[in-house]
């Protein structure tokens, strides 16, 4: 009975434990999220300049419209219409608040 113990002692029991495994796929989950993480930290950056200078090549303002806006006083209100309707993209039709029109209507 003592070889028994002895032989216990120095090769303990080696069955399978479900709570191994799970401790082994999160930490191979988590091997993978951190990875993808730091991917993603160091891939945008570089897919973005990528992106705009491609862009400029093209001669785009990247798509978007350079509209400005601005304030007027409370008194003097106007509405500004733009129609895919009208010849040039440019063409803008200001309406005062008495009605009168201005512009490319």
């Amino acid at each position: 009975m003592s070889i028994e113990r002895d032989w216990d002692s120095i090769r303990p029991d080696r069955t399978f434990r479900a709570g191994d495994a799970g401790m082994g796929i999160l930490r191979i989950t988590l091997l993978f999220g951190s990875a993808a993480v730091a991917l993603a930290l160091i891939a945008t950056p570089f897919l973005d300049s990528q992106t705009r200078s491609q862009s400029a090549r093209d001669g785009l303002a990247g798509g978007l419209d350079m509209t400005s806006t601005g304030s007027i006083g409370h008194r003097s209100t106007y509405t500004l219409r733009r129609s895919v309707l009208q010849p040039l993209p440019s063409s803008v039709c200001v309406i005062r608040n008495d009605g009168s029109r201005y512009g490319e209507c």
